[in-house]
Parts: structure tokens; sequence; C-alpha cells
């Protein structure tokens, strides 16, 4: 069971010195009992004491990393079962697999569009994080050729080596090394040699079992031989029982506080279906409940762009608003002719104005001031979209230096705003757009119409 604030202030030393940053010890055992602080901001505990309690007062389901440098990934560390709750923190990630016994022309077709699904969405780069390469024909020379393949062609991807012998395992290891590779494979009959190669180059562990019940026994087993870097998987091969799998992979860690199954959890959705389609509907069931990494056979656009999307509205804090970054953007081939339009920096909107726009065949400006991430009528009301708010965006991000013309289009719903905007940009025209992102098209088409 967790400790109270009461159970970690019985352990502290009780000096009330202040060090810690707290008045008192006792507010922060308070502090350390809901997750806020850690044990190591105490000066006094003794080591004893600090491990026992970063123990007690760590997530119980525990954080895990993979990848290097930059591609460092963290998985685990949730909290919660459901989003509301207070938010998931630690996104899934999504894999590729190749085997050694496809043929060269699947590999190089899978590999192409890996390298090719690279794109930014409200700030963030979206790219598969994962090549999966997996030993089916049992040959070493062979397999590891595969590895070293996707390694050199993949630069994006941190390999995740999938095999049950542990002597290719070590051999595909050594040759992935310094990129952090993930090695999936443990099981009833190999997990002490996969552990000792785990423990070796200190990487994450995929464990695998029939189903949950040798699952737990497994990783008991392993936590005998004192490893804890583990992702966890069994060997569903339908929809349905690998969902019951995960879930219960959670509230098992979660809500009956058993750490045993405390670890994050893998599901290949391949293995459910071959079929394409059906793999993305499977994918997007498991990026909410709760795959941290997800195989698919491929992913190409079509996979790439509603997957990513959701993957990104879910692993973001429900309580704060999905924001783009403030600037100007280019839609088509703008210039110092084309219109200028001003937006607002929630993502949402943003994207609905943007796609509306594009859709017009207009080349124009979409000027994004800082809006605090509301919708239009919600920033305005609120005080954040102002008359100085977009003067200072068009000063701030060098609209004039951009465009020959002096006007500006604002959304129909703050008309209101005109003659604030005209006061704080002198020699600027407001015109007034439409008041529905639908209406775009039309208004653009007749305001380019109009001015010709």
């Amino acid at each position: 069971m967790a400790l109270t604030g009461m159970d970690i202030y019985k352990m502290l030393p009780k000096k009330n010195c202040k060090e810690c940053g707290f008045p008192t010890c006792l507010a922060f055992a308070m502090k350390l009992a809901q997750g806020g602080v850690e044990a190591e901001k105490c000066p006094y505990m003794s080591e004893e004491v600090k491990q026992k309690l970063s123990d007690a007062t760590a997530p119980l389901m525990k954080t895990v990393k993979f990848g290097y440098g930059e591609k460092t990934y963290t998985l685990g560390g949730e909290t919660v079962l459901f989003r509301h709750e207070k938010t998931f923190v630690n996104r899934n990630r999504f894999a590729v697999m190749f085997s050694d016994v496809m043929s060269e022309e699947d590999i190089n077709g899978r590999i192409e569009h890996m390298n090719k699904v690279s794109y930014v969405r409200i700030n963030e780069r979206m790219y598969v994080e994962i090549a999966a390469v997996k030993c089916e024909s049992d040959n070493k020379e062979k397999f590891l050729g595969l590895l070293k393949k996707v390694k050199d062609e993949c630069k994006d991807a941190v390999p995740m080596i999938i095999t049950e012998n542990a002597e290719i395992a070590k051999a595909a290891v050594e040759e992935v090394k310094d990129l952090g590779p993930i090695l999936y494979g443990a099981n009833d009959q190999n997990y002490e040699e996969m552990v000792n190669i785990a423990k070796q180059y200190n990487i994450l562990l995929g464990v695998e079992a029939n189903n949950l019940e040798e699952l737990y026994k497994l990783v008991e087993k392993i936590h005998a031989l004192g490893y804890k870097e583990l992702i966890l998987g069994t060997k569903a091969v339908s929809a349905k029982k690998a969902f019951e799998d995960v879930v219960n992979i959670r509230r098992t860690a979660l809500i009956t506080q058993d750490r045993v199954f405390g670890y994050p959890a893998a599901v290949f959705v391949n293995r459910l279906s071959k079929d394409k389609f059906l793999q993305l509907s499977y994918a997007t069931v498991f990026v909410e409940k709760y795959a941290s990494i997800i195989v698919l056979d491929d992913i190409d656009y079509s996979i790439a762009l509603p997957l990513f999307a959701l993957r990104q509205n879910i692993y973001t804090d429900p309580q704060r608003p999905m924001r783009v970054e403030q600037g100007i953007y280019r839609i088509g081939q703008a210039e110092e002719n084309s219109p200028v339009l001003v937006t607002v920096d929630f993502a949402l909107t943003y994207f609905i104005v943007s796609g509306e726009v594009e859709r017009s065949k207009v080349p124009s400006w979409v000027l994004v001031p800082d809006a605090g991430g509301y919708s239009v009528l919600t920033a305005w009301a609120a005080g954040k979209l102002s008359g100085k708010s977009i003067a200072k965006a068009v000063k701030d991000f060098g609209v004039e230096e951009k465009v020959k013309t002096r006007e500006i289009i604002i959304p129909g719903k703050v008309a209101v705003l005109k003659s604030d905007i005209e006061d704080a940009l002198p020699g600027w025209k407001v015109v007034v757009g439409s008041e529905e992102a639908a209406l775009l098209p039309k208004f653009l088409r007749d305001y380019i119409s109009k001015r010709a």
C-alpha cells in the first residue's frame, strides 16, 4: 500500500531545518506522499530511508527508457486509468515490423515508407520511432545483416530486437548497443540468459508469456534476478484477448497496487490482423488503452496521419488547450500582395482555418497572435485577443516586411475589434471576414476579385 504523509513523517529526522524548501518536516512529508517532491530533497535523511521512500512513493507503474541522445524515449510512469482523472504522461511509440524471412522488396518498401513519414503537427515532429526487427529464420548472419541494413537506412528509428535465441540476441545487441535498443523475447525458458544480456548493456527487456498468469510468474522470477527495466506482452492473437490483457495489466498495477505488473505494455497489432486498415483501427484502440509500444506491419501517410494525430490529442493535459506556435504562416505560394488573415493559437481553430484557406486556392498569410490558446470568441471575451495583441503580432513577426498591402482580415465574430486594431496599427485597414471558417473559400475568392 502507498505510504501516507504521517507514515513518511515518522521516518523523517524531524529537524524542521527548512533546507528542503518546506516550513516543517510534516509539510515536506505530505508533499512527498502526493508525489510532488523527491525524497532526496531532505539533506538529513539516511540513505536507507531515502531508498525506502523512493521505492514507496514512486509511481506504481515504473518509468523505463530506451534509445539514445535526443532520441531517448520514456515509457510508463502512468498513475491513472482514465485521462480525465489527471493526464497520461508518457506517450506510446509506434514500431514497424521487419523480419529476416521477408523479401528484399518488402523490406525496402517499409524502409521507404518509414523515411517518408516525417512532418510537423502543432510544433511536434511526427515520425516512426522504432524499427522492430524479428529473427524468424534462426540464421544469425542473415538476421544481423537485416538488422544492420535497417539501422543504417532508418536513421530516426531505435531498433527493437525480437528473438528468443539468446546467442543471436547478444550478437544483435552488440551490433546496435550505442542506439539504446529494446531486446524483446524473454520467456520462461530463456529469461536468465536474456536478463544477463539486458543487465550487461543496461537496456529495456521485453517479457512475453502465453497468458497473464504465466507472465506474472515470469516477472516475479526476473525480479528475483534483480532486473526491473521491463516491458510486458502476451501472445494474444485476437483483439479481444489483447485488449483484456493490457487493461488487466494496468488495473493490477494501479488499482490493486501490485508492482509485479507495474510496467508498460507492448501490443503487436500486426498479429491481430494482416489487413492494413484493420491494424490501424486496432492501433487507435491501444493508443487509448493502454499499449506503450504498438507494432504494425507498415506505416505510411495513410496510417500515420490519423494515428499520430490521435496520439497527440490523447497525450496532452486535458486541462490545458493545445496551442500552435504564434507567428505568420504562409499558405500556398503567398507573396507580398497576398491577403493577411488573423486567427488564434488554439490548435483546432488554426487547423480548421488553415484548411479552409488551402481549400480556397488563394495564396494567403495567416497571422497567429498570442490568444492564450483559446478559441476566437473565448479569447476575445477573456481579453486575450485584442487590438493591441494583434498589432503586437504584426510588429513582432515582421508582417510589414512580408506584404505590401496594408489590409488585415479578422474573423467576422470579432468585428468589434476593427476600430481598436486600426487605432493600434496606423495606416492599416481592417477587413471583417466571414463568421464561419467554412465560408472562407468564397470570401477569399470574392475579396481577391474586388481587389483586382
